[in-house]
């Protein structure tokens, strides 16, 4: 593998190595299961997904774990104004989030571990870190002890005295400490035995006990969104490397955030578009294309606006696989090398455009480059079968890797066979050179419902307004 990915720990792009076991293992922190996931909790997940999907594509093992955070104080809140159990809710919530994800069609991690299954090696690692001095008991909960581990801050950059009390509590130690362990509190119904007493684990034990289970220590990637760095994998890295000194991942990858206007998508703040209600609107492919022409370090705006543009981009990949199809139906017999070339191009300008970081929006700069060659080559002339065929199978492992292999079955075309063959007439006149057969060809289009605009990836038709 030639990818390199931003490490948050280093601020450099590094090389992508397996782990000890030939895989690239990687881990993502999920959702907090509380209520649906909006749009915005879904870029990690295509994110990482498609990574994976990368990975695998170019001929490497990888396994992708992403948790399910299924007890939080959150999700206490919820239930209790729902007047139900708060396992009932989790349960509930973890059923919603698998279907919600599923509309996506990228399939699911090799690991969907949730903290109620992981109590274990949960108390497991606390009670490590309390051997070792790095942990202390008060009141029936554990802090973790920030002072006592040196490299605290290498993630975020902070300084110790510029740090917030994240995790407030009467009896620490230290305000910097942060909770391991939270001993059971009045109106909590869901709780677990340990050394300490009843209770539940804290937020950040739970991810590195996890992702330690599904991975071992020193895997290559571990991601989430950017809003995570501090506190939760800042204490990640802490109390994963302060048990067994050695480091926790090799990789740390963030992406950004999604906005309305100037503000956070955030469910606190209630400027949410759920996920399954984004994917019925404008369809799978549709809001994975939104997110791939977006560098997952970019602030990504979410409007309208933006899922047209992804639709529209979307629409112009099905109209020249499409027109592929129809090709085949009157091949030529002479190779169009302007195509082949291309085609050559594209592909080597994809494959460096995502070793570079995961740049997929040059990835599908590069898709649209193909697509362009594609309907100029199909306007000079007719193509041989087998260069057709070629072609398409090259245009549809280029969108396999992006996670967008439905665009590469359109299915029933949406615009009559009718107006089909009279845009391939037109393209046919116009590459005679005889434009005023080409306009009355336009004219006959429009007056059958049908609007064609003539665009640098070539004609696009859609219904008249």
């Amino acid at each position: 593998m030639s990818l390199r990915l931003h490490s948050t720990l280093t601020g450099r792009t590094e090389p992508v190595a397996a782990d000890v076991d030939g895989v690239i293992g990687i881990y993502a922190c999920g959702p907090t299961v509380y209520s649906r996931i909006h749009i915005g909790n879904a870029r990690p997940f295509v994110v990482f997904s498609v990574l994976k999907r990368y990975i695998e594509r170019r001929g490497q093992r990888a396994r992708l774990v992403i948790n399910v955070t299924d007890v939080n104080d959150k999700i206490y809140d919820a239930a209790r104004a729902e007047g139900i159990p708060s396992i009932e809710l989790a349960e509930r919530c973890t059923r919603q989030y698998i279907e919600d994800t599923d509309l996506l069609g990228l399939g699911r991690p090799d690991a969907e571990p949730l903290v109620t299954d992981s109590m274990d090696e949960i108390v497991a690692l606390i009670a490590d870190l309390v051997e070792r001095g790095l942990a202390y008991e008060a009141g029936g909960d554990v802090y973790f002890r920030v002072r006592g581990f040196a490299d605290y801050g290498c993630l975020s950059g902070r300084r110790l005295d510029d740090m917030p009390d994240t995790d407030p509590g009467d009896l620490k130690d230290d305000p910097l400490d942060f909770a391991l362990w939270k001993g059971l509190k009045e109106g909590e119904d869901a709780w677990w035995d340990s050394p300490w007493g009843p209770g539940r684990p804290g937020w950040h034990i739970e991810c590195s006990a996890m992702a330690e289970k599904e991975l071992g220590m020193g895997f290559s990637v571990h991601g989430g969104g950017i809003d995570l760095v501090f506190p939760h994998h800042e204490n990640e890295i802490a109390q994963s490397e302060g048990a067994h000194g050695t480091p926790f991942a090799r990789i740390w990858m963030h992406n950004e955030m999604l906005e309305l206007s100037d503000s956070k998508m955030s469910k606190s703040i209630g400027n949410i578009a759920l996920l399954a209600d984004v994917v019925g609107q404008w369809g799978a492919d549709t809001v994975i294309a939104y997110f791939m022409q977006s560098h997952y370090r970019s602030r990504l705006p979410f409007s309208d606006e933006r899922m047209r543009d992804a639709e529209a981009a979307c629409r112009r990949v099905r109209n020249a696989i499409r027109a592929l199809d129809r090709a085949l139906a009157e091949p030529g017999d002479t190779i169009d090398v302007e195509l082949a070339t291309a085609a050559a191009a594209a592909r080597e300008r994809f494959i460096a455009a995502m070793d570079d970081d995961f740049g997929t929006p040059g990835a599908m700069a590069a898709v649209f480059d193909l697509v362009r060659a594609i309907n100029q080559a199909l306007e000079r002339g007719r193509l041989p079968e087998g260069q057709v065929q070629e072609i398409r199978l090259d245009l549809a492992a280029l969108l396999d890797m992006l996670g967008l292999s439905g665009l590469a079955s359109p299915g029933d075309d949406e615009v009559p066979d009718a107006v089909r063959a009279l845009v391939d007439d037109r393209q046919r006149a116009r590459a005679d050179r005889d434009f005023a057969r080409a306009d009355e060809i336009r004219d006959a289009i429009l007056a059958l419902g049908f609007e064609l605009r003539d665009g640098p990836d070539g004609p696009e038709v859609i219904p008249a307004s």
